[in-house]
């Protein structure tokens, strides 16, 4: 069941184009999530492969999910008018499976004061999807999601990537880090690089997918970068092109262009 499963998120080419669109469980109506069904039809319409999104979007839009991959957020977090501290697991696997979805994400946490909390989590859900043959991302944000540069150096990356295998993550969704061929080097499955804040220009953001890539990232995991660029189904196209065509930066900025197809 995990292969299957895993088939409606990673391509033939072990591949994957995650877009995540789970930020209003923490911000609500972020730019570029005003309106749920217009941007899921333009990321399916780019060529996205799965889509991360909370349970309230997968039971309102399932329909609009249909296409793509469903991962299911199971954790959250205080809300941006709280302390933004990570608070949890908040759905269970009986909730995905019920949905559909195609797998779950779990947070780790490592450097923070929630350390323990975030990794016996994971654990927890870990264990309990692959009894039902549901494959785990897990996403890792050492330091937390607005930690310094400190915590995103190699050497704490490529540990956080490797305390999530270890604990039996299938997969995960990591912060981009020099020297990231190292990092894939020492950890035994696949990683996805997040996207993180929204990127300075269009060609910085494919720059990085494209380093990625070749450093042996198995593809990304990104939100703002998508649904807040000018045109979210051009620069769905354009990493689409980097992630399964093997696309130069310059190859797909032209997938940016008017007309582009």
């Amino acid at each position: 069941m995990l292969t299957r499963r895993l088939s409606r998120i990673f391509r033939p080419d072990g591949r994957a184009f995650i877009v995540a669109i789970d930020h209003g469980l923490t911000e609500g109506p972020v730019p570029g999530l005003e309106s749920i069904p217009q941007t899921l039809a333009a990321v399916v319409a780019g060529g996205a492969d799965a889509v991360l999104a909370s349970y309230g979007t997968a039971i309102r839009f399932e329909a609009a999910l249909a296409p793509v991959g469903l991962i299911l957020r199971m954790d959250g977090g205080t809300t941006t008018i709280g302390s933004g501290a990570p608070a949890g697991q908040f759905y269970s696997v009986a909730d995905a499976l019920r949905l559909g979805a195609d797998a779950v994400v779990a947070s780790g946490f490592p450097g923070t004061p929630q350390e323990e909390m975030s990794l016996r989590h994971m654990a927890e859900t870990i264990t309990e999807a692959h009894r039902w043959g549901l494959p785990v991302m897990g996403e890792m944000a050492p330091g937390g999601f607005d930690s310094g540069p400190e915590f995103h150096t190699t050497e704490r990356t490529a540990l956080a990537a490797r305390v999530a295998a270890e604990l039996g993550a299938d997969w995960l969704k990591l912060p981009y880090a020099a020297d990231f061929q190292r990092v894939v080097q020492t950890c035994y499955v696949p990683i996805t690089i997040l996207g993180g804040v929204k990127a300075g220009s269009e060609r910085a953001l494919l720059e990085t997918v494209h380093q990625a890539m070749q450093a042996g990232a198995a593809g990304v995991a990104m939100g703002r970068n998508i649904f807040q660029a000018k045109d979210p189904a051009a620069m769905t196209r354009a990493v689409a092109a980097i992630i399964h065509g093997g696309a130069s930066v310059e190859e797909a900025l032209a997938a940016l262009r008017p007309g582009s197809n």
